[in-house]
């Protein structure tokens, strides 16, 4: 079976604070849901097209893990806490090769 990726890119941060609450939340909800962080931050270069901007890679050891870690209660509280004026970003589930 193949791994998943869940790729977090934020667009724009209105909230510091808002958005601090919300990892303090998310890494362990999405770690107990068997997420391990691969990366995250700013890029560290950018080409062709891109834009610099925060992003956050968490791999999964399915698609199916990916998706039930987002609807779990324990994310749904992080992103509670996240609200939703806090950020704009994309969140895109993939699966690997």
């Amino acid at each position: 079976m193949p791994k998943a990726y869940w790729v977090s890119v934020y667009r724009v941060v209105k909230d510091d604070d808002a958005l601090a609450a919300y990892a303090k939340l998310a890494g362990p909800a999405l770690a107990a849901a068997g997420g391990r962080f691969i990366a995250r931050g700013s890029p560290a270069a950018v080409k062709e097209h891109g834009v610099m901007q925060r992003t956050v890679l968490v791999e999964f050891d399915s698609l199916q893990a990916a998706l039930a870690a987002y609807d779990s209660p324990a994310y749904r509280e992080a992103l509670a806490a996240l609200g939703p004026d806090a950020v704009e970003r994309e969140i895109r589930i993939i699966e690997g090769v």
